[in-house]
């Protein structure tokens, strides 16, 4: 396939290129793409820095969405809450206008979003059925980026990915939650009753090839492991896969001092299902927390 494919050098855009590396990929980004680790096919990936010499999407089968600016790494002012929407809403309203102006557009549409969707909901299942309304600012940062990219529905397959923690020991969460669980430092977050919808970075890429493929396939899309743990229960797995004792809980007011109003991506509780992957027939390699510490770290988690 010929697939446009746009934040290819993230971690998901990367993994994916490199496992699905008889397709051939144009990818956007600012970033350079490394050298994958197995050689990929002649010519498989073509760099492109902008898509204004593009004016339509005739020459793909397909377009899959992941850019953005990353949420979670700077403070939510005003001005960066406006970065972070218009890195995700521009670029794909941008993207709905090519498929518009194509005489014979992509098949399929794979765009990006979140379980940061769904909102605080406690312990209730949250399928993708569930319905969705703006309240804070996650909600209504995904419901803007899937409105725009709905838009592309007369021309296309639309998917929107909505994905919940990715696990990876090369980036993401839980590279970030090592040096500290590994120097004793690790430990629940607030009352760490709230669940934690988590998916393996394989799991994921494989997730998304399934519903680039299977045609049956339209609309929201949960990518999340069909086992959301309480973030007490995630937290005691993650330290007993490093031989180490979760013992230093950070309280949530100390955590939205920190943080400020983006501490409730840490906070808030989504027991995300993945009913339509489950339902289509898509088998999990890594199904539980359990394989998944013990494939990423090398280690037995309890």
């Amino acid at each position: 396939m010929e697939i446009l494919i746009t934040g290819g050098t993230g971690l998901i855009g990367r993994a994916f290129i490199e496992q699905f590396n008889a397709h051939h990929f144009t990818v956007l980004s600012r970033a350079k793409i490394a050298a994958p680790k197995q050689p990929p096919a002649s010519g498989q990936v073509t760099l492109i820095h902008s898509l204004d010499h593009l004016h339509n999407l005739d020459l793909f089968d397909a377009v899959i969405n992941l850019a953005g600016e990353p949420i979670i790494d700077k403070r939510w002012s005003t001005q960066q809450k406006q970065v972070i929407r218009d890195s995700r809403w521009l670029l794909t309203q941008r993207l709905v206008d090519l498929f518009e102006n194509s005489q014979r557009p992509p098949s399929v549409f794979l765009n990006g979003s979140a379980i940061g969707v769904y909102g605080d909901h406690g312990a209730q299942d949250l399928t993708e059925e569930f319905p969705v309304q703006v309240y804070d600012f996650p909600t209504e940062l995904c419901l803007g980026w899937e409105d725009v990219a709905l838009k592309a529905s007369p021309y296309t397959r639309v998917v929107l990915l909505r994905t919940g923690i990715v696990l990876s020991a090369k980036g993401g969460a839980l590279a970030k939650m090592l040096l500290p669980f590994k120097c004793f430092l690790g430990g629940r977050i607030g009352d760490g009753e709230q669940y934690m919808s988590w998916i393996h970075y394989q799991d994921h890429i494989h997730a998304m090839h399934h519903v680039l493929l299977e045609k049956s396939i339209v609309g929201p899309v949960n990518l999340v492991a069909p086992d959301a743990q309480k973030n007490r229960a995630f937290t005691a797995s993650l330290a007993a896969s490093l031989n180490r004792v979760a013992v230093l809980p950070v309280p949530r007011k100390a955590m939205q001092l920190l943080l400020g109003e983006s501490a409730c991506l840490l906070l808030d509780s989504q027991k995300v299902v993945p009913e339509k992957l489950l339902d289509s027939g898509f088998k999990f390699k890594f199904s539980t927390l359990k394989l998944a510490l013990q494939d990423l770290l090398g280690t037995r988690s309890s």
